[in-house]
């Protein structure tokens, strides 16, 4: 049965779609311009767009399964649209801070997806990473000019997940069975502090990189001055805070489903180098 993946130009759902190809499975690939998609031959590609609720009816037909990528503000329409299609299964990319959101943090979109998808009684499996590794390319602009990242909280210590291993273990779940009524909290391999993510960086460069410690004040100056809302400055810096007294922990989830261990954070900066140069 095709299974259709909605953002599949995305930064999740494009890896998603050749982890599915690779595993022999039919896929519908749901993105805004077809033909920019270069998407696999092997996969049918529907034009739509799941902010634009209108385009989803087609998208759907004959569908049973689904991957839903995170967007709140139309996950009703889609909710309606997918009961109307006969949709029996959505695998949909939530976040670990869906159950108990701050105000300003991602998770409060997240708790609005899962909320509408558990109470259409789909079944449902919600995969619900942390940071993400590419959230580091933040860095670039100050690493490629003056090889120094400016920061708050060095010591902070996350459990940063690739990219790719978030969409392994999403064709992982939508191919086996098992998953219903599951929240799987992904997270990289181990722990890593920001200073530590600097040294990977500057190790896969082979040139010293520098970490400036900032103060939260400077820190909240240097976020304002690039454009991000105040609130979501303050939930960032609270979560560094959090994570310097409380580091955090592998969930272990990538390699238990999936069956090989996660990319760890110095071999993402060597797949990455060239972003910093």
């Amino acid at each position: 049965m095709t299974i259709l993946v909605t953002g599949a130009t995305g930064s999740v759902g494009r890896l998603l779609v050749d982890e599915l190809v690779q595993a022999g499975a039919p896929v519908r690939a749901l993105t805004v311009n077809p033909a920019k998609a270069a998407l696999p031959a092997q996969v049918e590609v529907a034009k739509g767009y799941l902010g634009k609720p209108e385009t989803l009816p087609a998208a759907l037909e004959g569908v049973e399964t689904v991957y839903l990528a995170p967007l709140a503000d139309t996950v009703d329409d889609f909710v309606k649209l997918a009961k109307e299609a006969g949709v029996r299964r959505v695998v949909a990319l939530s976040g670990s801070n869906a159950d108990d959101p701050s105000e300003g943090s991602s998770g409060v979109a997240y708790a609005i997806i899962e909320k509408a998808i558990r109470e259409a009684e789909f079944d449902w499996t919600f995969l619900r990473p942390g940071a993400f590794m590419n959230n580091t390319l933040g860095w670039v602009e100050t690493i490629k000019a003056e090889r120094v990242v400016r920061e708050a909280y060095p010591e902070s210590r996350t459990t940063p997940i690739d990219l790719g291993d978030i969409a392994a273990v999403a064709a992982h779940v939508l191919l086996t069975e098992g998953h219903v009524g599951k929240k799987h909290t992904l997270s990289g391999p181990t722990a890593i502090s920001q200073r530590e993510q600097v040294a990977a960086i500057s190790a896969a460069l082979g040139e010293e990189v520098t970490f400036q410690e900032l103060t939260r004040e400077e820190a909240n100056k240097q976020w304002a001055d690039a454009g991000i809302p105040a609130e979501i400055a303050e939930w960032l810096l609270d979560g560094f805070a959090y994570f310097t007294e409380n580091p955090d922990k592998p969930t272990g989830v990538v390699q238990e489903l999936t069956g090989r261990p996660g990319v760890t954070y110095a071999e993402w900066a060597v797949a990455n180098a060239d972003a910093f140069r």
